[in-house]
């Protein structure tokens, strides 16, 4: 069976700095860029219209975008689907929503995760729900998630994440649709952060050992 994503093999050396635009004050920070934008402005392009072929059926789709660093990979998403949207011969009411999940109880880890922001999920109830979200690492925060959602009764709910991390930790949960599965690396750039830093990078990067140590709390 055909895979449906781009497999970033794990002795992948990505792409020189020097062949693409990088902010200088990132230059000593970053080792190689591994997924240049033009590449995930493409590959969000197919996602979209595979989004659209599944979900376009008429009934309204309330899109749940996971800040921070989902944001740019759903509004890329979007404006792809609103393009379908606007030139395919049917039409479908689109919404947009932004939460943040947070996981504490007395600034403790409980393993629990709490939606924070967006309306009252209970509007969800016999919506298309599509959850988007910038990496799926382990699995474990987006299946807590998708238990939440599920109690308020959608008619469908499906996950698109730009990335899947390939490694030892995962629970074996993969999303509906992602664009590519990389390899067990610290990845920075596209509004993926380290500490808040180097969201303003337009490739995806691998941060190196300086990058973590200047940047470090």
């Amino acid at each position: 069976m055909a895979k449906n994503y781009i497999e970033i093999a794990d002795d992948f050396q990505g792409y020189p700095l020097d062949m693409f635009c990088v902010p200088k004050h990132y230059l000593k920070y970053v080792d190689s860029i591994l997924i240049p934008r033009g590449v995930i402005a493409d590959r969000t392009e197919k996602l979209a219209k595979d989004i659209w072929d599944a979900l376009g059926d008429g009934t309204p789709i309330v899109v749940l975008c996971v800040l921070k660093g989902g944001y740019q990979f759903c509004s890329d998403l979007m404006d792809c689907i609103k393009a379908f949207n606007r030139h395919a011969l049917k039409s479908v009411p689109l919404r947009v929503d932004f939460i943040r999940l947070k996981s504490y109880e007395n600034d403790k880890s409980t393993g629990e995760i709490k939606v924070i922001g967006g309306d009252n999920l209970q509007s969800l109830k016999a919506k298309n729900v599509l959850i988007v979200e910038d990496i799926i690492d382990t699995g474990n925060t987006m299946k807590k998630l998708l238990k939440i959602v599920g109690d308020h009764s959608p008619k469908s709910v499906k996950v698109c994440s730009l990335l899947t991390k390939r490694t030892k930790r995962s629970n074996g949960y993969k999303p509906d649709y992602f664009g590519f599965e990389v390899p067990d690396k610290f990845l920075i750039g596209y509004a993926l952060d380290y500490n808040e830093y180097y969201r303003d990078l337009e490739h995806i990067c691998v941060i190196n050992e300086a990058g973590k140590k200047e940047f470090a709390v």
